[in-house]
């Protein structure tokens, strides 16, 4: 006879891939108590904690399920802002990710040491399910790898792709993660195309992060060498890595700057996005690589590098600061001295731009040209037009990386570009603007951030 479930003696279901770890209610870190409450009474009672643990996950060689369950992470969600940037809902995300990876951590580094051949038939068995794992259980399976000393090159390219989208599209910077990519990257070498390499070097990139890893930078140059011809838009790809790392080869430049390269990708499908990455490339070479003497892009091939609001700007827009930023500098200047999403040369957006004479007073944009010349050094500013131009860059929450202190490798980009080209900047921080209580607070801290640069408006600035 078949016992009514939840009656004492029935079998609880088994966790399945993709399962959330709690439910309704629940929080990540009860639901894991809950299920590692029998591991933590034997370290209580005197056993090994670590033993016990590694022994229940060994017990599930035969179910990948039954293991994927036991290492889930629940799905990162995305940043959810709210229902009012100005009421007492502050937005989540941002804070450092936590999880059952901290526990499995704590864990394993309060009691005596692991058997190493108890790590080593984990780190086996991790391995070979792998594959049949859901990308968060992965995320956890190689955080779990990482911190019992398993080889990360183990692991086929595959699974490493997944984890490095994971972290870029999740804007995980986590460099115990990141630096396992690096390792296996560098000691794979040899097996991996470029079409594999720029799926592998996109969180680097993205997050803003230069690996430890010695060989990290030789192995793609030697990469890029070896690949360059085979796949042009990888290795486009790779270079725009590479660039929002400050870490250009000049090598591949010749390369992607050669009359050859670029007669071969102008009949490609990809042709339209490689001009705008190649002309991207061109400006940082124009602005951060002067000793640079090889092959430009032709200025017939240059095109704008942004022509339109990112992605993420636009699908955040209702969450963005922009509007009541806006508005403050409405009643705060006038709406004549601020012009508001202009795209100046090369490509980059501007949130708010002002033009400030040479004793600070802010000027009307519209009687000044509001562009600096590009590239600087052909194009010198004439001694007649001493005014500043001040960009207000807002760094919106999702303009970082996850935990919120480190820029996105885009973002970052961006700013670099235009202090180089001589815009002053002026960051309006999300934290910031998250803490002004509507507008006349937000007018006053507007206030303070442009008379701190030495800026006069008003009857007394002119």
């Amino acid at each position: 006879m078949r016992r009514p479930r939840g009656e004492p003696g029935s079998r609880a279901p088994r966790p399945t891939e993709g399962a959330t770890c709690a439910g309704p209610g629940e929080s990540c870190e009860k639901a894991w108590a809950g299920r590692l409450k029998p591991l933590v009474q034997g370290h209580a009672a005197g056993s090994p904690t670590p033993n016990s643990m590694l022994r229940v996950l060994l017990s599930a060689q035969a179910s990948s399920a039954r293991l994927s369950g036991l290492l889930l992470l629940p799905p990162v969600q995305p940043c959810c802002l709210g229902p009012s940037k100005w009421g007492d809902h502050r937005p989540p995300g941002g804070g450092p990710h936590a999880g059952p990876v901290q526990g499995l951590q704590r864990l394993l580094e309060q009691p005596p040491p692991v058997e190493q051949a108890t790590l080593q038939d984990l780190s086996q068995l991790i391995i070979r399910n792998c594959p049949s794992f859901d990308i968060h259980t992965i995320h956890v399976c190689l955080h779990l790898a990482a911190l019992l000393e398993a080889r990360p090159e183990e692991l086929t390219p595959h699974v490493m792709v997944l984890l490095a989208q994971h972290l870029a599209r999740h804007r995980l910077r986590e460099p115990q993660l990141l630096e396992a990519i690096a390792h296996f990257l560098v000691v794979q070498e040899a097996q991996l195309n470029s079409k594999v390499v720029q799926k592998l070097v996109l969180p680097f990139g993205r997050l803003n992060y230069v690996p430890l890893e010695q060989q990290f930078m030789p192995c793609l140059e030697r990469i890029l060498a070896r690949e360059a011809g085979v796949a042009p838009l990888a290795t486009v790809n790779i270079l725009m890595s590479l660039c929002q790392l400050q870490c250009l080869p000049f090598q591949a430049l010749h390369f992607v700057f050669s009359p050859g390269f670029i007669n071969h990708i102008s009949g490609t499908p990809h042709a339209l996005i490689m001009r705008r990455y190649l002309s991207l490339l061109d400006t940082a070479v124009e602005l951060e690589l002067p000793g640079y003497r090889g092959a430009r892009l032709p200025r017939r091939q240059q095109v704008p590098i942004f022509p339109q609001p990112l992605i993420t700007d636009r699908a955040r827009c209702k969450y963005s600061h922009k509007d009541i930023v806006a508005e403050g500098l409405r009643q705060l200047l006038g709406e004549e001295k601020y012009r508001q999403d202009l795209t100046v040369p090369p490509g980059y957006s501007t949130d708010f731009l002002l033009c400030v004479s040479s004793c600070g007073s802010v000027l009307p944009v519209r009687a000044q040209d509001p562009f600096l010349p590009y590239p600087p050094r052909s194009c010198p500013r004439a001694t007649r037009d001493p005014a500043q131009r001040v960009v207000l860059m807002l760094r919106e929450r999702w303009h970082f990386c996850r935990d919120g202190r480190v820029l996105l490798g885009s973002r970052a980009l961006r700013e670099r570009h235009l202090g180089l080209m001589g815009y002053q900047l002026l960051p309006l921080p999300f934290e910031e603007l998250e803490s002004q209580r509507g507008l006349p607070q937000l007018k006053s801290y507007l206030r303070q951030k442009l008379q701190a640069l030495g800026l006069r408006w008003g009857p007394e600035g002119g």
